[in-house]
């Protein structure tokens, strides 16, 4: 069933064979949060999709070293050579320690990927405890002579590297559109020409991070930290190398420059790029009012919210969409997902606890089973089509109405065989737990409550307490929960 992976490239801008460089072993590298602040829509959206790509790979039989690191230094106001670190900005709007900072939004991402059941990666470096790595490949790229240092700080000299390689190659930018898009600042008059990016910058007397290199006290630039790290735990060539659209120039451009500057390659041999999210299809912004951080969302506490969002109805409503498209988040969007997450959950409830009424599936080939093996195929084909996590939902809705249909007694059981019924629940659940990651967002102990009700409820039926009968579904009804009586008994199921 598991068909050709195909991934789309940006490097060469069309889908690709995935053929790993040293199979069975795959290299990932996601370009993590520059964390001066709390995470976002933004940063769920990457985290979401390679967490995705990195469950099916490993599904795959692959093993996959996922590294994703964390930013803590070196990237400037507005992405710029010059400017406040981020993160010293920061401290000193909240009159702390840089690394306080730091660390502070390293643990608030970290807790946010755990609401959203984003995996945590194989590694998880930081720039700043990667200083000398840093420092050795500048070393390396002022000996290949496409680098020069002027005043304590060191430059990749762009113009020159363009004569021997293709700056420009991912981001499809001409070094001529690059310079007439650049502005020149005051502070800049000591670079060749302003296209050329910082590697390292001195440190002025008040810069709070800094540290010694062979230039003089300074900090590494924003480019060169994620050159490093990926090549320090994953060889100067991998495989994928991920990250926003909006990193592709001149982050991941700038990237490649210096990995073929150091080390003669292109870093990976597949660019993925997921695309930007927007709210109500206008790009979000603090000053539009419309900048939405994961807490905000998910206790409902901003402007434009009408109510919480959780974890769960979130990474339903981004994997709706291709991860290459466009994704505006809009309130009738997240209501919408909330409930077609609760009605998949509604499925995945009735696979656990219908397991011995399966025996009554017929044992021989039944008139639905073409149907189901046609579904279950089409999950995988979607995925292996570029990890179209649209299309799989679209599948598992589809075998969803085979689900309800069986345990509400709409579906002859005849229709289906045992085999097909077991590859049914197998794919299932497996998409739905292993690879697109959705959970119960439920206390664990309500799991045991609402069976413990579930049977109080039965011997109210079967004494005819119809009272109580309706004080138990009033009650469970103000959880979000209706219990339903089954031909097959009696079920609990989230209301949609």
């Amino acid at each position: 069933m598991h068909q050709i992976l195909r991934i789309y490239n940006s490097l060469t801008r069309q889908k690709e064979v995935f053929q790993p460089l040293r199979p069975p072993f795959v290299g990932i590298y996601l370009c993590g949060p520059t964390v001066y602040g709390k995470a976002h829509l933004g940063h769920a959206r990457a985290a979401i999709t390679f967490d995705i790509i990195f469950r099916y790979l490993q599904h795959l039989n692959y093993t996959v070293r996922y590294v994703r690191n964390i930013t803590d230094v070196g990237h400037l106001e507005r992405d710029l050579d010059e400017g406040n670190d981020k993160i010293a900005q920061q401290a000193k709007l909240e009159q702390v320690s840089p690394m306080e900072v730091a660390q502070r939004y390293t643990n608030h991402y970290r807790k946010n990927m755990e609401q959203l059941n984003v995996l945590p990666p194989s590694i998880e470096p930081c720039a700043s405890g990667h200083i000398l790595e840093q420092i050795e490949m500048i070393e390396r790229i002022i000996e290949n002579g496409l680098a020069y240092v002027i005043d304590g700080s060191v430059y990749f000299d762009v113009a020159k590297y363009n004569q021997m390689y293709d700056y420009g190659k991912l981001s499809g930018r001409t070094i001529e559109a690059t310079r007439s898009g650049t502005r020149a600042l005051a502070k800049q008059a000591d670079k060749k020409e302003r296209v050329d990016f910082a590697l390292w910058k001195k440190a002025t007397p008040v810069h709070i991070m800094h540290w010694p290199s062979p230039w003089g006290k300074g900090f590494p630039g924003w480019h060169i930290e994620c050159s490093a790290m990926s090549t320090k735990y994953l060889g100067k060539q991998f495989d994928i190398h991920g990250g926003g659209m909006d990193l592709r120039f001149p982050h991941h451009e700038c990237e490649i420059a210096q990995a073929q500057a150091a080390l003669q390659t292109d870093l990976a041999t597949y660019w993925v790029h997921n695309n930007l999210v927007t709210i109500d299809g206008v790009k979000m912004g603090k000053s539009l009012g419309n900048f939405i951080t994961l807490d905000a969302l998910f206790s409902g506490s901003h402007p434009v919210l009408d109510q919480p969002y959780s974890p769960m109805a979130l990474r339903f409503f981004m994997l709706q969409a291709h991860y290459r498209s466009t994704l505006s988040v809009t309130i009738g969007g997240l209501k919408a997902a909330h409930q077609g997450y609760r009605k998949l959950m509604n499925g995945l409830h009735l696979l656990a606890t219908g397991h011995q009424e399966t025996a009554e599936a017929s044992a021989t080939s039944g008139g639905l089973d073409e149907a189901i093996y046609a579904d279950c195929a089409a999950c995988y084909s979607a995925m292996n089509d570029d990890f179209n996590t649209a299309k799989v939902l679209a599948s598992l809705f589809n075998l969803l109405k085979r689900i309800n249909g069986w345990y509400n007694g709409t579906l002859d059981h005849e229709l289906i065989s045992t085999a097909a019924f077991n590859q049914l629940r197998n794919t299932y659940t497996t998409f739905m737990v292993d690879l697109l990651g959705l959970k119960e967002e439920h206390p664990p102990a309500m799991d045991q409550t609402l069976e413990i009700v579930r049977t109080i409820y039965q011997a109210a039926k079967a004494e005819k307490r119809y009272d109580q009968i309706d004080c138990i579904r009033n009650a469970l009804h103000k959880m979000g929960v209706a219990i339903k009586d089954h031909p097959n008994g009696v079920h609990w199921e989230y209301l949609t």
